[in-house]
């Protein structure tokens, strides 16, 4: 599936820089292509949708972490079969920002963070999810755990 089928917008971050009042932060990630395919990635062989548990959300930079214009790319996989369910363009700017919004929400609530996902087919929800591990990786594949939300007790 092309990477321009898919938009992404962040909402509950803003209130990190403004030190407002802690909102859970959500991506929604609108998908506008043919649906077949997409839902098919997001159902599970019993034919329901793949559950949180199922899935991962990862961020791989295509640049530096510290460029000025950072780019990468913004996955959800299927932690079962680890296959690519979608990507998507992203600039690291937006992500690393979604993700301290993350952590900072999660220090406030009791845990290491939590964020929403909601993946929409032609504007339809299709599936949410709440989730505490947004893995961020360099341009090398290496793992950067400080731009990473991973929750404690969690071995990788």
């Amino acid at each position: 599936m092309r990477r321009d089928y898919f938009t992404l917008q962040v909402s509950n971050v803003d209130w990190v820089d403004e030190d407002g009042s802690p909102e859970k932060p959500t991506v929604t990630i609108s998908f506008e292509g043919p649906v077949a395919t997409l839902r098919e990635r997001l159902t599970g062989p019993d034919d329901e949708p793949l559950d949180a548990a199922e899935t991962d959300v990862a961020f791989r930079l295509q640049t530096a972490v510290d460029d000025d214009d950072a780019q990468g790319v913004v996955s959800v996989t299927n932690r079962v079969t680890g296959d690519f369910v979608l990507e998507l363009n992203e600039s690291a700017e937006n992500v690393l920002k979604f993700i301290r919004a993350a952590r900072r929400y999660g220090e406030h609530a009791g845990d290491e963070g939590e964020y929403g996902v909601h993946i929409l087919l032609d504007g339809d929800e299709f599936v949410s999810y709440d989730k505490s591990t947004f893995l961020v990786y360099n341009a090398d594949g290496n793992l950067l755990r400080n731009q990473s939300l991973i929750p404690s007790g969690v071995e990788l």
